[in-house]
Order: C-alpha cells, then sequence, then structure tokens
C-alpha cells in the first residue's frame, strides 16, 4: 500500500504542455510517461541505462528515462519522440531514416531519433565520426548502424544546405 510518504505531487511539462501528478517515490521517469501520459514511445529495454531505447531530453539535455526518477523531473521540461515528431522537428531526421532503411524493429528508433536530433541541433555538419560518437549509447541490434549514419548525415547535410 502507497502512503503519503512514498509518494509526491509533481509538475513536469512534458512537449510543451504541464502537467501535475502524484508519483511513487521510486517511479521512473520512463514509466511516469508510458504509464501515467500514455506516451509508449520511450522504450525500456536494458533498465540499467545501457542500450538507450528510453532516451528523452530533460531541460534540453539527453537523459536515461529509465535511470531519472520522475520525481527528479520536477519542474522540468521533458520532451519526447511524439513532442518532436508532432512538432515537425525530426521530420527531415523520420525521411531521411525511412529513405535509407535505417530502421528495422524500431524498438532502437525513437532513442535514436532523439540522440540524432540533438547532435543535430548544435553540429548539423557533423562528420560520421561525430555521429557514430554521439549515438554511441544507443544501441541498435537490427541494423549494425551503417544506415542510420547515413541517415543522420544526409539529414545533416539538408540542414547545411537549408541554413546557407
Amino acid at each position: 500500500m502507497t502512503t503519503a510518504r512514498d509518494s509526491f505531487d509533481i509538475t513536469v511539462t512534458v512537449n510543451g504542455v504541464p502537467v501535475s501528478r502524484r508519483v511513487e517515490a521510486r517511479q521512473h521517469l520512463t514509466d511516469f510517461l508510458r504509464e501515467e501520459l500514455g506516451l509508449t514511445g520511450s522504450h525500456l529495454g536494458c533498465e540499467h541505462g545501457v542500450c538507450g531505447a528510453c532516451t528523452v531530453r530533460v531541460n534540453g539535455e539527453i537523459v536515461r528515462g529509465c535511470l531519472m526518477l520522475a520525481l527528479q523531473a520536477d519542474g522540468a521540461r521533458v520532451e519526447t519522440i511524439e513532442g518532436l515528431s508532432q512538432s515537425g522537428a525530426i521530420a527531415d531526421l523520420q525521411r531521411a531514416f525511412h529513405e535509407r532503411n535505417a530502421l528495422q524493429c524500431g524498438f532502437c528508433t525513437p532513442g535514436m531519433l532523439i540522440a540524432a536530433a540533438d547532435l543535430l541541433e548544435s553540429r548539423p555538419g557533423a562528420t560520421r565520426e561525430e555521429i557514430r560518437t554521439h549515438l554511441a549509447g544507443n544501441y541498435c541490434r537490427c541494423t549494425g548502424y551503417h544506415a542510420i549514419v547515413d541517415a543522420v548525415e544526409a539529414a545533416g547535410r539538408e540542414r547545411v544546405r537549408r541554413q546557407a
């Protein structure tokens, strides 16, 4: 049974929308997003912060949602794959992933897209090595990464071209 000492009220801005909920002290951010808000794009893979399937951004920084408690996100801005997709912020990346077959089963794709978007916001002209380094915390068991790096590189080139 949950007591008042085991749960806390939090307010989080998720994809631009303020959300207030009572959460259990030990509930992970990914579980909160999935179970309380129905945002199922962030996946639970290893639950140890190794695979990157639970990647979200908190206050503009990439975090592993399985390693962060929902309580720790109180007062924060959280961005999920749903928010980035709906805003159109990653449409070019989604298109590039599709065109280059950079996804197979799709389990890692949301975390991979968030990490790629994070890189391209600051370094649209990132080299293949920089792309590999930035995506190193996101594991894909299906593609072998070559198509993913191709897709991120292509989206980055397109962003550089648009900025010129």
